[in-house]
């Protein structure tokens, strides 16, 4: 029972960050109807800022404090993931409002090529470290309950915590804000959003700044964990069966989805594995969402649409 209850609980943590990646994808689509392939580039184009500007800053300034060489960090990245949010508003959505979504599509394969040869130019492609702080050591809990206790990775856990305050967060300001409310007017129906004065352009500008600001919490985390290399455009990957199985349009969804998945992932690995030969965490989530494809195309939670003739 403890083996079971830790290989649950490291998938919880797993499907946390799974969670994290794949909102950025749900942000966006909600807002501007576009599946933005570009979300792996944004989360290694900003893991690279934060971890380039940890290594500048105290070179330039002198500041020998790595708390508040971090931050500073994060706040340089957060605003260069604003100005790339704005640039991508401005240079290529704004053309192509009510274009076909193939046509959006390909935007966005565009950007996530742009953005990964500009970071390699302006970064660097070595394999860099961001240091946040997070114990890495592993600790023993319930150990009078279950006998050796349950090992905890302290690192997931701390991970797993920033990636649930950042969701939760980002569902109140979704459900409760007038910004939040306006983001889903958009989503519903851009032209009816617009004649009731919801500026479309701002709006797309806010949905890519926070999705560029939950692309620099992830690739901060997935950095931290692996280190900042280019590999990293391939967690986005990883997060494609967590927006199939809770619904594109669905914030919620996107939450129970990662869990599903990580837990999925980490009980086949370790109960089915020894049957059924390795690898098999890297192909389960696919099958799994190939499978809600054929009975349920919308997801857990996305919106079901019915076409009248």
């Amino acid at each position: 029972m403890a083996f079971f209850l830790e290989t649950l609980l490291g998938g919880l943590m797993a499907g946390m960050l799974y969670s994290l990646v794949a909102l950025g994808f749900v942000l966006i689509y909600k807002a501007s109807g576009v599946f933005n392939f570009a979300q792996g580039a944004m989360v290694l184009f900003a893991a690279l800022a934060m971890a380039r500007f940890s290594e500048w800053i105290p070179l330039w300034t002198g500041i020998a404090n790595p708390v508040l060489t971090t931050f500073m960090a994060f706040v340089v990245a957060a605003v260069i993931m604003f100005v790339v949010a704005w640039l991508i508003e401005r240079l290529a959505l704004r053309h192509l409002v009510n274009q076909e979504g193939t046509t959006l599509l390909m935007a966005t394969l565009g950007i996530s090529y742009f953005l990964d040869g500009i970071g390699q130019t302006i970064f660097g492609s070595d394999i860099y470290k961001i240091d946040i702080g997070m114990p890495k050591e592993p600790i023993l809990v319930l150990e009078q309950m279950f006998e050796g206790g349950i090992l905890i990775n302290k690192e997931d856990l701390y991970a797993a915590l920033i990636a649930a305050v950042l969701v939760t967060m980002l569902s109140v300001f979704f459900q409760k804000t007038s910004t939040g409310r306006a983001l889903r007017a958009v989503a519903d129906d851009h032209q009816a959003a617009q004649s009731i004065g919801i500026p479309l352009n701002r709006i797309w500008v806010i949905v890519w700044s926070v999705a560029g600001v939950v692309a620099l919490v992830a690739g901060m985390i997935w950095g931290s964990k692996l280190g900042v290399q280019f590999s990293l455009t391939t967690v986005a990957l990883r997060a494609l069966p967590v927006v199939i199985l809770g619904g594109l349009t669905s914030v919620p969804g996107a939450i129970i989805g990662g869990l599903i998945i990580g837990v999925g992932e980490k009980l086949s690995e370790v109960f089915l594995g020894p049957y059924v030969g390795g690898g098999i965490e890297i192909w389960f989530a696919y099958v799994l969402a190939l499978l809600f494809l054929l009975v349920r195309p919308q997801g857990l939670f996305g919106e079901k649409i019915i076409d009248r003739v």
